[in-house]
């Protein structure tokens, strides 16, 4: 291959790039958006909710708590129905939560004071969100409220955002040219939007690509085949969970607001004697507290005759998750996982979830995500400049398709690769690749009309 001959197949191989990373940014610009603003916000939800819902969350120290049925039954008394789970205060400052399922058909969280048994006020739900608001936020973050598609949708975005990060990178290599690749150079215009764009991707793209890596978990496809995989290889939840003892159908995911990911799909135990009487909650809660369980957790109830007490904390620090199972009648530990229990797969999963949600290392770790949320904002609004600014009036301004199709076809073999692993963006790729071809037999029709 001649001088000239590389140089024209690198500039072709360059327009290529150009046009996906573009065709691609301004596709799913809107959802990085959403995924950007709702993580920043979520990432302090817990200092959010302590400062809006103080008067509930937060009471005066005590000389020594009430009993947990105590707690409970004043609860009951102000918002008569169904107890569903007891959180005990997890500080000496902290109120005790009480989920109860009203008479209209609705759960929501009542705030008693544990020293003294005062009701302080009582909030819907929010589960794992801790209150209503943060609920909402959760819900946008995962298009959740759009069902399964908006959940479809996300993941293909994820996924997304890694290539468009390595494209980027790509484009950024200087080649020769004097563009700002570490720093911003141009003082106006397109230009400057550009060096704000590269270089703010730049220092950024890591954090990025993990933002994106540790929230796949969650998606509907991508996820499903990593746990199934990681189980597969024995390297997520281990095999034989229950150790031969009879299961329900339902997921640990419906008996608590938040278990280890890992562990959400796996069904529940069964109580054995379900003619026998119950333990009582004061029992329950003296036995997983001298199991050794964390402050934060919760105690679910048992789901009819052959439901199971659980014992659930997912706490800042991952080395101290833990799931409880105990028998309703004879209090029998059915089952007890910890961090330690779960695979190498199942380990790195969940230390990537708590850092993703800004837990693992404290203010530091939300600072970090949080100025990564800002970066995400930033390459939206930078990459919407430079097509504004370039584009021709009327028109959408998408770079021209490469002359030398070769170069299309070693794109190819990178489109298969990444459409393999990520399988919504493989399928977003055919579409829009089914969009160009169309616009372009279009394209060629009206030149030869």
């Amino acid at each position: 291959m001649t001088e000239q001959t590389h140089r024209a197949a690198s500039a072709a191989l360059y327009r290529a790039v150009w046009r996906w990373h573009f065709i691609a940014g301004l596709v799913i610009l809107p959802f990085v958006l959403i995924l950007a603003i709702t993580g920043g916000i979520y990432l302090f939800k817990d200092e959010i909710n302590d400062a809006a819902y103080q008067n509930l969350r937060f009471v005066q120290e005590g000389s020594a708590p009430l009993a947990p049925s105590q707690i409970t039954a004043a609860a009951l008394a102000a918002h008569p129905g169904k107890m569903k789970a007891y959180t005990p205060g997890m500080a000496a400052d902290r109120s005790a939560e009480v989920d109860i399922l009203g008479e209209d058909g609705l759960k929501d969280t009542v705030y008693v004071d544990p020293y003294t048994g005062e009701v302080l006020g009582t909030l819907w739900d929010g589960g794992a969100a801790g209150s209503p608001a943060m609920y909402v936020v959760r819900k946008l973050h995962s298009l959740e409220y759009v069902g399964w598609f908006g959940n479809r949708l996300i993941e293909a975005a994820a996924g997304w955002m890694v290539l468009l990060v390595g494209t980027g990178v790509f484009l950024w290599l200087p080649r020769g040219r004097k563009l700002g690749t570490v720093s911003i150079k141009a003082k106006r215009g397109r230009p400057w939007w550009r060096d704000l764009h590269a270089v703010t991707g730049i220092y950024t793209g890591v954090f990025i690509v993990f933002l994106a890596m540790t929230g796949l978990p969650w998606s509907g496809v991508w996820g499903g085949k990593f746990y199934d995989y990681a189980y597969a290889l024995g390297m997520g939840m281990p095999d034989g969970y229950w150790s031969g003892k009879p299961v329900s159908t339902v997921p640990v995911a419906d008996a608590v607001d938040r278990a280890p990911w890992i562990m959400e799909k796996q069904p529940l135990p069964l109580s054995g004697e379900s003619a026998g009487v119950p333990q009582a909650l004061d029992t329950v809660v003296a036995k997983v507290e001298d199991l050794g369980i964390v402050p934060g957790y919760s105690v679910s109830m048992p789901g009819g005759p052959e439901g199971v007490f659980t014992a659930s904390v997912y706490p800042d620090d991952i080395t101290y998750e833990r799931v409880i199972h105990l028998d309703q009648y004879s209090g029998e530990v059915l089952y007890d996982a910890g961090l330690e229990d779960l695979g190498t797969l199942g380990r790195w999963a969940e230390w990537g979830i708590s850092v993703h949600m800004g837990q693992e290392w404290g203010l530091v770790n939300q600072i970090v995500l949080l100025l990564a949320c800002l970066a995400m904002v930033g390459l939206c609004v930078s990459g919407a400049a430079m097509w504004w600014k370039r584009r021709p009036s009327g028109a959408l301004g998408v770079p021209q398709v490469p002359a030398d199709w070769r170069i299309p076809r070693t794109l190819l073999l990178m489109a298969v690769a990444a459409g393999i692993f990520f399988p919504l963006v493989g399928l977003s790729m055919l579409v829009l690749a089914a969009v160009e071809i169309a616009v372009h037999l279009v394209g060629r029709r009206r030149q030869l009309a």
